[in-house]
């Protein structure tokens, strides 16, 4: 099913560099597993206790990439997925503080992944952006040191600050500063709300973050007040359907949020998040949401074309990336 929409040209928002080690990366870079044993090491259930359990299943591709050598066949193995995907354009994100095992700092990590980032989109044919994470249960003081790194290279590569990981049991406000210190500099920002957490989880993150996107938000649909804060403000969400059964917000496909949020008028994208540990493609993605829902082709390339106005690539990136979209669906 997944290839009737390979063809669609696509735009992904939400994929983590660390949770989207493929098979033929994994052996490039080193690590001697038959297929069985990736599956077992690197794809999460299909479906965990929770979001902490999911969370586990990446520590295994974290502890592999502490080498720019390591960090360099990551990003250039990511954008072959997404070549072979049909995306378009792609911003991928990554916590520079995860990658500090062996002794890189945290400028070394972040050049070398625009660097490659750079090369490899060129070569493969995707125009790319890189999101800066910092983490919940980070400090202060790495949040700043994140949102600098965003300030320093947003010009070179860099198009927002996220903060990710558990939004269940760490709270938000040790990174107000951090979010603060980008948006006064007029640069953009997302982040992850609305996933173990319900709809005050997505107020309080526009609130005190001063977003532009939502990663997940899937929740926002238990409060009417929070949805209407979603549409008045055209926040976007970047919604990651496989990763919220995986993680268990959702039942299953059908009992999702996305036809609700769709419908009351909430600007939606579909994104994988994690390609490994969910296991799956952005194909496969749409034609998922496409059987469950009954939505067309054209309704589905509806997300790529909220994805490509909600990206942070330039007005010349965006043009070019239209006129993909527009000779689809002109076919």
């Amino acid at each position: 099913m997944s290839e009737d929409f390979v063809s669609l040209p696509k735009v992904e928002l939400h994929s983590h560099l660390d949770c989207s080690l493929s098979y033929p990366t994994v052996a490039r870079l080193g690590l001697d597993l038959s297929l069985a044993e990736y599956r077992e090491r690197f794809v999460a259930p299909t479906r965990c206790k929770d979001l902490t359990e999911f969370l586990a299943c990446v520590d295994p591709a974290v502890s592999v990439l502490q080498t720019k050598k390591a960090l360099e066949i990551a990003v250039d193995g990511m954008l072959v997925q997404q070549r072979d995907d049909n995306v378009v354009y792609a911003e991928m994100r990554f916590a520079p503080h995860l990658h500090q095992a062996d002794g890189l700092a945290l400028e070394e990590i972040v050049e070398t992944v625009l660097q490659t980032m750079h090369n490899s989109a060129q070569a493969h044919g995707v125009a790319c952006g890189l999101i800066l994470c910092t983490l919940r249960h980070f400090s202060e003081a790495q949040g700043l040191e994140v949102a600098q790194l965003v300030r320093k290279y947003a010009n070179q590569g860099v198009v927002a600050l996220d903060l990710a990981a558990d939004e269940a049991n760490f709270p938000i406000a040790p990174h107000v500063a951090a979010f603060r210190s980008v948006s006064d500099a007029g640069l953009h920002a997302t982040a992850h709300a609305g996933e173990s957490k319900g709809a005050a989880s997505v107020a309080e993150t526009l609130e005190l973050l001063r977003v532009q996107r939502i990663g997940h938000g899937v929740r926002a649909i238990e409060d009417p007040d929070v949805v209407e804060t979603l549409v008045s403000n055209a926040i976007h969400l970047e919604v990651c359907p496989t990763c919220n059964i995986q993680t268990g917000i959702f039942p299953d496909l059908a009992q999702h949020s996305l036809a609700a949020l769709r419908s009351s008028g909430v600007l939606l994208s579909l994104n994988t998040d994690a390609r490994a540990t969910t296991g799956v493609s952005l194909s496969e993605e749409y034609a998922n949401v496409s059987r469950v829902f009954g939505w067309s082709a054209s309704e589905m390339l509806e997300f790529s074309q909220n994805a490509l106005h909600a990206s942070f690539a330039s007005d010349e990136v965006k043009r070019k990336v239209q006129r993909q979209l527009d000779t689809y669906a002109g076919d």
